[in-house]
């Protein structure tokens, strides 16, 4: 006799999520890569930027980055931070189970606000963050803008109706 499943809709989307996954890894390779398939590759670090106290404050993390492996230019008004992180061979491939790690040569670019004096530009590094700061001009301070809206005679009527 066969034994009777509760049929859930959702188990069909699971199967679908990990077809979609297998294809994806299929063309353009694994997440979970052996060690030693690929080496070298791009990444992008995470980035933030913002003002505070009269300053354009700029972070990256870059965990493992050794800082003498890290290039910061500034031309016009792009600021360029290029730099590499090495691969190191700590543990034997056949002893390599999962590599999610992404190791190279890596460049992020952004565009800076007018004003901020280039010649007075900070960089530090400190915990596998990079934080760059430069003093902008007092204008670019954030200020809250207020909406003005008005009521339609339709939205108030679907207010009262519900």
């Amino acid at each position: 006799m066969t034994k009777l499943i509760k049929w859930s809709p959702f188990s069909e989307l699971t199967t679908l999520h990990k077809e979609m996954d297998d294809l994806f890894k299929r063309f353009f390779g694994a997440g979970e890569r052996v060690l030693g398939l690929r080496e070298r590759e791009e990444w992008y670090p995470a980035m933030e930027s913002f003002i505070s106290k009269g300053s354009l404050i700029i972070r990256a993390e870059l965990p493992g980055v050794d800082p003498k492996d890290v290039d910061i230019s500034i031309v016009g008004n792009h600021l360029t931070i290029k730099g590499d992180r090495r691969f190191t061979r700590e543990m034997k491939e056949e002893e390599c189970l999962v590599k999610e790690i992404s190791y190279g040569a890596f460049e992020r670019s952004m565009t800076l606000p007018e004003g901020v004096d280039i010649n007075k530009v900070h960089a530090k590094y400190a915990d596998g963050i990079l934080e760059i700061t430069m003093p902008v001009p007092k204008e670019l301070a954030a200020k809250k803008v207020e909406i003005e809206y008005k009521e339609t005679p339709e939205r108030e009527r679907v207010i009262r109706a519900a």
